[in-house]
């Protein structure tokens, strides 16, 4: 007999929306976190803190434009301010968590420490010098990731976004200068936001484009509309940093040859990589790149064992690692058969610059590459009400169909409520919906949803 049901690794958005749903059916599982609390690193120090922080500086942002419409006066930022609000927002969603496992405890156990698996069944915790072994029926891996830091010299006299969103952020006042390694989706959120409270932001990145590895005409289209107050330099590869009297001295080199840039702080924003507990490969279980292998219905070549989140690098985003926690769970209540399945290509992406820039499923590169046509159409936001109102004007909608069916099989948001509008994108994209039928639907007006039917009408 197994001491539990079920045994997840991590407690984040992979692990926590499977146990409880679990645990409702039954279920006797347990919860083995290195932080002993739930949520993970997106509440932590990912995306609650940092769009908490976002939210304000968009505000910010939309204030200091408004006097086109009509208002005036000064506004002061006060940054001390700004994190309490962070906190407060964290300390909140760690309460209501808190009660969530509460109503849950007669059959769910949320226990403190580093596990590693010893076989198929068995994991072992490490908490305070002790050790306890568990076993369990089914393992869910959801041990998620951490953040990447590239083996410069100098990379010790640098922050993270750990420094910034942590529930106790170490970086308390607001640098004068800033340079950030990384034009990512954490680089570019960072700069945006940190450049509207008035700090002088330099990024570098060492590939040809911002947001690498996204498609190049989406990213391109939301480099054009970043503040230009933002320096920006491209094929830029950083080699050492020091510390010097005027701060922090980033050499780096381009085409153009070496060249430096001084700062107050230096941001490493370079990426995120998955962290796998001890003992993948002693159970059995495939390994390649660093990540474990699954398929749809997130199970490893072991059926029993589950690996969910950021630890398999399908979609690394935490709606993606509750998505597919519940996919993982209705497995497990079907007696580990293949029952749901995550499908990545159905989940939007935000990058929530200003503007925000947002994107799902099949886009042009990806397409190109896989020899899939595509047929596009697009809605301007220089016609879009909402924008007009809002004096807000740049950007687009576009939308890509298969050419026959006139399926929906991606599309972008660049500009206006793009965080929004993606979630109709993406419902559509999962659906299978076609141009035909979101050119029937009736979006709101004056909203920039209106531009999802109206790109669509293009084509029927």
């Amino acid at each position: 007999m197994r001491e539990f049901d079920t045994i997840t690794i991590g407690a984040g958005g992979g692990a926590y929306p499977a146990a409880f749903r679990l645990a409702r059916a039954g279920h006797k599982v347990a919860m083995v976190d290195v932080k002993g609390v739930l949520s993970g690193n997106c509440l932590a120090e990912g995306c609650v803190p940092s769009k908490a922080v976002r939210e304000v500086a968009a505000t910010y942002h939309r204030m200091t434009r408004a006097a086109a419409m009509g208002l005036s006066g000064a506004l002061e930022v006060s940054y001390e301010q700004v994190l309490a609000h962070k906190t407060r927002v964290q300390t909140l969603r760690y309460q209501q968590h808190d009660l969530e496992l509460a109503a849950s405890s007669e059959q769910l156990q949320l226990i403190k420490g580093r596990a590693s698996l010893l076989d198929p069944h068995t994991v072992e915790v490490h908490t305070d010098g002790a050790a306890r072994r568990l076993t369990a029926a089914t393992i869910i891996v959801a041990s998620g990731s951490d953040i990447s830091i590239p083996p410069i010299p100098g990379a010790d006299l640098c922050i993270t976004s750990r420094d910034l969103f942590a529930l106790d952020a170490t970086l308390k006042d607001l640098p004068r200068r800033l340079v950030i390694v990384g034009a990512g989706y954490i680089g570019l959120e960072v700069a945006s936001m940190l450049h509207t409270f008035g700090v002088s932001v330099e990024v570098l990145e060492m590939t040809d484009q911002i947001l690498p590895g996204m498609d190049p005409r989406f990213a391109q289209l939301l480099a054009s509309l970043l503040d230009p107050g933002i320096v920006i330099r491209l094929g830029a590869r950083v080699a050492r940093i020091d510390r010097s009297a005027a701060g922090l001295v980033v050499s780096y080199s381009t085409t153009d040859g070496p060249a430096t840039s001084t700062a107050d702080q230096v941001l490493l924003a370079v990426g995120r990589h998955p962290v796998l507990p001890d003992g993948l490969s002693e159970a059995g279980i495939t390994v390649a790149s660093g990540r474990p292998l699954v398929n749809p219905a997130l199970q490893t070549n072991l059926p029993h064992v589950y690996a969910t989140g950021d630890v398999n690098g399908l979609s690394m985003l935490f709606h993606s690692a509750v998505r597919q926690s519940l996919t993982a769970s209705t497995s497990i209540l079907n007696g580990n058969h293949a029952s749901d399945s995550f499908d990545p290509d159905a989940v939007p992406t935000t990058i929530f610059t200003m503007p925000e820039a947002a994107y799902v499923g099949l886009l042009p590169a990806r397409a190109a590459a896989a020899g899939v046509p595509l047929v596009e159409s697009a809605y301007s936001f220089t016609e879009d009400s909402r924008a007009q109102i809002m004096d807000d004007t740049g950007g687009e909608i576009r939308l890509f169909f298969a050419p026959q069916s006139l399926r929906l099989l991606g599309g972008w948001v660049v500009g206006i409520d793009a965080a929004n509008l993606i979630g109709e994108i993406g419902t559509s994209v999962a659906a299978g919906l076609t141009a035909h039928q979101l050119a029937r639907f009736s979006d709101q007006h004056p909203m920039a949803s209106e531009g999802i039917g109206k790109s669509a009408r293009q084509l029927v």
